[in-house]
């Protein structure tokens, strides 16, 4: 392991939206970030917004719901850096709204993989690297304006929060923080599929939300 003074971020979902907007203001303000997602190509578009802007990142394209691999990346990062001074956890999985009496089997086996499994094990796969660095894990709660049709998203996003709340208490005897943050309607891809035909001009960007959100944590 080569201990290092480099501030680390792992970003998960960094490919685009508050996912990516947050991995570049990190790296604009000296964070060497770790960028997952499952888009290779989008990866690289960020990372060339990263290197234009000065900064530094780390690609890693990978499904974050396939935990062998999330345990490799994890170990790669100890032998390398041997912590993670900060964990954003942006990535999420947006199945199509119908009514609760019409959900999808598959669907909502999809959606409790990527938000509920893949978060439980993000959380074990990360938390030794927080505690080595003191860290700080960031999660994001979304307030949808309406339930109906939401069930199978809603069900699955209230579980992953009350994972992260769960976290959030045990670490209190600990030095890691577990940050559950609220974020404002932005024009995300997400949510151009929930509320098609919105005023998107509106809806705060999400380079400015990052910042906002990030900035008292850095």
């Amino acid at each position: 392991m080569t201990k290092t003074s480099e501030k680390l971020a792992l970003v998960t979902g960094a490919s685009r939206g508050l996912g990516a907007a947050c991995a570049e203001y990190l790296a604009q303000n000296g964070y060497n970030v770790i960028a997952i997602a499952r888009t290779t190509g989008a990866l690289e578009e960020l990372d060339d917004r990263i290197q234009a802007a000065g900064g530094s990142a780390t690609l890693v394209p990978v499904d974050l719901t396939n935990d062998d691999a999330m345990k490799q990346i994890c170990r790669s990062i100890f032998d390398r850096w041997g912590k993670i001074d900060l964990m954003v956890h942006a990535a999420i999985h947006a199945a199509p709204l119908c009514p609760t009496a019409h959900m999808d089997a598959k669907d909502l086996q999809k959606s409790l993989t990527g938000n509920v499994t893949a978060t439980a094990q993000l959380i074990a796969n990360t938390e030794p690297l927080l505690k080595a660095a003191q860290g700080k894990a960031v999660f994001f709660n979304d307030r949808v304006k309406s339930e109906r049709y939401h069930a199978t998203y809603g069900l699955t996003k209230a579980a992953q929060m009350r994972l992260a709340r769960s976290w959030q208490d045990e670490q209190k005897a600990t030095q890691v923080e577990v940050h559950i943050l609220d974020p404002r309607p932005m024009p995300t891809a997400t949510r151009a599929r929930f509320y098609p035909g919105e005023d998107r001009n509106k809806l705060t960007p999400t380079k400015v939300e990052a910042e906002r959100l990030l900035s008292g944590l850095i």
